[in-house]
């Protein structure tokens, strides 16, 4: 049987960080399997989806280079959740009820006051055909509730967490539809997940009491559920929940100038076993990928880590996949003699100022001029120019170590550190070294 994993996203904000490991994992999943991975956008809240989000999605998912096999749209399915509400409505699996918020809030501070789980008493299930047409004729519209199935325990071998079990008799029956008619998301993820064929669904730990109820719902539809997984969650670099992971997304990756391939490097292995490292070869990530590398402790997120990832990344990457990044003039040459020095891309600019000048020189000795002076009369320009230069100086001067090379970096780049001289002298050309050693 093909693997079908999928991504469901909400349009009602932008993709965090959370989200993206979430949708990078069930991508592997699929990768790795030679399946398919859906995006299904979950839409059915007409007031808080906006279009925009949905071409943000799709271009976050894009630049980080995770490609969905197919999409479908909640909002163009809703005759299938209609359908199916129907033929649950008619076995007696879904029941209207009457309560309001304030209603339920008070009957969950009398339980929780009792010493009571805060679960919803079932009161609207006895109501008789009398009591509920009262209800309706007082003009109070019903929501509609799943009936839990009381007479066995739900299990599942969890991909991650091993064997699940939970008593349906400890689980509220949960509201599916609102009194307005619009649906909340647990009957039709589970309607889209049988229509779609999902065989494997890969979420956050948060979802275990819903993957537990939809269990019941896909025997209630007459469907084999699908394999369920449920990594841990991320938190900050603390040990704690961080509100700013949940404003962690794309954008603010693309202004700090982080390689969609670190980020997909961290995440593909943050909260597994295996150790994070800067792998930018997709295949080498999915070869490792495996669920039971998933632990239950916490996943840290830390940006000081993505930072280092980064920078390794950047130190691979060949000047064809930057050089529409890379300022006016910067070659292949260029790129290899500065590219160890960046953290970011986007540090390129000021590294290859010190080709294009002006530079700022500090002030020298009496001493150390008159040896750059000497440095000026001697370059001679050939295959190696520093090391003709340095050797030269060398045996004419008697300097070695800092006091050989330090006076020259300063008086060629204005710097005490940079790239390899070796390979940015030839850059900076005869004429423009010469000068720079004799303005020294």
């Amino acid at each position: 049987m093909t693997t079908i994993t999928r991504f469901a996203p909400s349009p009602t904000g932008r993709l965090h960080v959370g989200n993206i490991r979430t949708a990078l994992h069930n991508w592997m999943l699929a990768q790795k399997a030679g399946g398919r991975f859906m995006l299904r956008i979950d839409d059915t809240d007409a007031e808080r989806s906006e279009e925009h989000f949905v071409d943000a999605i799709r271009t976050d998912l894009a630049w980080l280079g995770i490609t969905p096999d197919g999409e479908e749209r909640q909002s163009a399915r809703m005759h299938l959740y209609e359908a199916a509400f129907e033929k649950l409505k008619a076995t007696g699996r879904v029941y209207p009820a009457y309560e309001t918020q304030r209603e339920l809030e008070l009957k969950r501070k009398i339980q929780l006051g009792r010493g009571l789980p805060p679960i919803y008493d079932r009161a609207a299930k006895s109501l008789t055909e009398e009591e509920r047409a009262a209800k309706e004729a007082e003009g109070i519209a019903p929501h509609w509730r799943f009936a839990l199935d009381h007479e066995e325990a739900i299990t599942w071998d969890d991909g991650v967490r091993g064997t699940a079990k939970f008593d349906p008799a400890q689980l509220s029956d949960p509201v599916i539809r609102r009194a307005d008619g619009s649906w909340l998301y647990m009957l039709p993820s589970a309607v889209d997940d049988i229509d779609m064929g999902v065989t494997d669904v890969l979420r956050g730990e948060d979802h275990v009491s819903n993957t537990a109820v939809q269990i019941q719902m896909f025997t209630a539809m007459g469907s084999a559920p699908p394999r369920f997984a449920h990594e841990a969650l991320l938190v900050g670099k603390e040990g704690k929940l961080s509100k700013r992971l949940g404003s962690l997304g794309c954008d603010s990756f693309r202004e700090r100038d982080i390689e969609p391939q670190a980020i997909v490097a961290m995440l593909a292995r943050l909260g597994t076993s295996l150790p994070v490292e800067p792998i930018a070869d997709r295949a080498a990530l999915l070869e490792t990928f495996d669920l039971s590398t998933f632990g239950r402790a916490p996943a840290r997120f830390d940006d000081d880590e993505l930072d280092r990832v980064n920078s390794a990344i950047v130190h691979q990457m060949d000047y064809a996949g930057v050089a529409g990044r890379l300022p006016e003039g910067m070659d292949e040459a260029a790129w290899h003699a500065i590219r160890p020095n960046l953290s970011h891309v986007n540090e390129a600019s000021q590294w290859w100022l010190l080709v294009t000048g002006p530079i700022s020189q500090p002030e020298f000795s009496d001493e150390d001029r008159a040896y750059l002076a000497q440095a000026a009369e001697v370059l001679e320009w050939g295959e190696d120019p520093w090391r003709a230069l340095t050797n030269s100086l060398k045996e004419s001067t008697g300097r070695k170590g800092k006091a050989l090379f330090l006076p020259l970096r300063q008086a060629l780049t204005g710097m005490d550190h940079g790239p390899d001289m070796g390979e940015l002298l030839p850059l900076i050309g005869e004429q423009e070294a010469r000068a720079r050693l004799a303005s020294a």
